[in-house]
């Protein structure tokens, strides 16, 4: 019996792609959770200040963020949280599975945080001027560590993602070895400098409401240290998170995310400094509608080219350097027992071990070709590539020049493909039959060509196949 891949159905999303859907979702989640550990430790901050100095004035903007938060983050991230799960799980399964083989364990520690964060966040509103002060204070103080711990938690398995940091994991399939691995440290320091400077933003829409002059301002400049604080932070850790990267990702970086991104982030930094030195100097100033559009500034033009770049400079890897964007297995991992697809791929091709195509497509003849090709396309492909010539996501027309010639695009599918001498793009040692019929395919979409005519060869009889 031949063997077979481990491929799943391919969830096929038109025009913008199922990478963009998870983006779109994840930065949702990332900004709502990111501001709620922030928020926690500086909840934390302000009440022991309030408790030390006798200022139990300031406990009303505690609450009064609280109940912001129960909104923003809470409920925001309780919907975005189980669909990055659905989204991820339909799109890169394999992915998700191995990062679950990896860290079941972590991941279910850090529920128990946060389940302990989530009753924290309630109990600490809800008790406010209800219980002594010190006893609420070690309440708030239970609810930022519960918090960091999550984020301490998370980060490993978003490292891993990058890569295992050496290769004594490919051996051991230890998690200690998957999680605290070179790139950990710096990336949970960029981390918190974020949560810092976001927590630091949406606090400024409620310090703006305060009617007691001297709470505002005292409130408006914590924050704005808070902020500042995060920047200086941030700048810092991701000098360091940076060093920690793979060759793949700094070749990424250095060719296509520092230019297309590297002044447009710098600008953000600058708008994000000036706005934190302003609500410092002018605290009174500040407006909810300026609080507003800064953390709109932060999350829509900071932290979305942010993400985006992380999840482009780790490709062609979706996680642990192992696990293809496209879900094919690159190299052996004795330690987990997992075996590279690829020889079984340059071996047997992909449309004759892949449980889910359907049995007309087992063979490539003249007439089935292009339906052939858009198969393997969008297997291997879309994970990463818009299909359409419209498409928002990296319109995979536009990669061979929307050029409608098969010879050209399959003389790239027998090249640099073939033999994985691209650094973010999947080796795909697929047989000469499947190359012909992706180049076909590539080639329809932006020329219009009849079957006949985009075949690389002319039509072959059924013996000569």
């Amino acid at each position: 019996m031949l063997e077979t891949l481990g491929l799943y159905p391919q969830w096929y999303v038109p025009v913008i792609g199922s990478a963009w859907v998870m983006g779109i979702i994840g930065t949702i989640h990332v900004l709502a959770s990111h501001t709620s550990v922030g928020a926690s430790w500086l909840f934390a901050l302000i009440e022991t200040k309030a408790v030390r100095e006798n200022k139990p004035e300031l406990m009303d903007y505690i609450k009064k963020y609280g109940l912001f938060l129960l909104v923003f983050s809470y409920i925001i991230g309780s919907i975005t949280g189980p669909g990055i799960w659905y989204s991820v799980t339909v799109a890169s399964p394999r992915g998700i599975s191995g990062l679950i083989h990896n860290f079941v364990w972590v991941w279910a520690t850090e529920w128990v945080f946060f389940f302990v964060e989530v009753i924290g966040v309630y109990a600490l509103v809800y008790l406010i001027g209800k219980v002594d002060r010190r006893t609420h204070l070690k309440l708030t103080w239970s609810f930022a560590v519960a918090s960091w711990a999550t984020m301490i938690l998370i980060v490993p398995i978003l490292s891993f993602m990058m890569w295992p940091g050496n290769e004594r994991w490919y051996e051991t399939g230890s998690t200690l070895d998957a999680a605290f691995n070179l790139n950990y440290f710096a990336h949970l320091g960029v981390r918190t400098a974020f949560m810092f400077a976001i927590a630091g933003a949406v606090g400024g829409i409620l310090a703006a409401t305060m009617k007691n002059r001297e709470v505002r301002v005292e409130i408006t400049r914590f924050l704005s240290k808070m902020g500042l604080a995060g920047l200086f932070l941030g700048v810092v850790m991701w000098m360091w998170y940076v060093q920690t990267l793979p060759e793949n990702a700094r070749i990424i970086m250095e060719t296509q995310m520092g230019p297309k991104y590297g002044k447009f982030l710098g600008g953000v930094l600058l708008a994000v400094l000036l706005y934190f030195l302003w609500t410092a100097w002018k605290p009174l100033q500040l407006r909810q509608g300026a609080a507003v559009a800064m953390t709109l500034v932060i999350g829509l033009f900071g932290l979305w080219p942010e993400e985006r770049s992380r999840e482009s400079i780790r490709k062609p890897y979706v996680a642990g350097q192992y696990i293809y964007s496209n879900q094919l297995i690159s190299r052996d991992v004795p330690g987990k027992g997992v075996r590279s697809d690829l020889p079984l791929i340059e071996s047997s091709g992909v449309l004759a071990t892949h449980l889910f195509v359907p049995d007309e497509l087992r063979k490539i003849t003249p007439e089935n070709q292009l339906r052939a090709g858009e198969f393997l396309t969008k297997t291997l492909c879309a994970n990463c590539h818009g299909i359409e010539p419209d498409a928002v996501l990296r319109p995979l027309p536009a990669l061979f020049g929307h050029s409608d010639e098969p010879r050209m695009i399959k003389a790239y599918l027998d090249g640099a493909l073939y033999h994985g001498k691209v650094p973010y793009m999947p080796r795909l040692p697929l047989p000469e039959q499947e190359r012909e019929a992706m180049a076909a395919y590539i080639a329809s979409l932006s020329g219009g060509l009849s079957p006949l005519a985009l075949a690389v060869h002319e039509p072959r009889t059924e013996g000569a196949h």
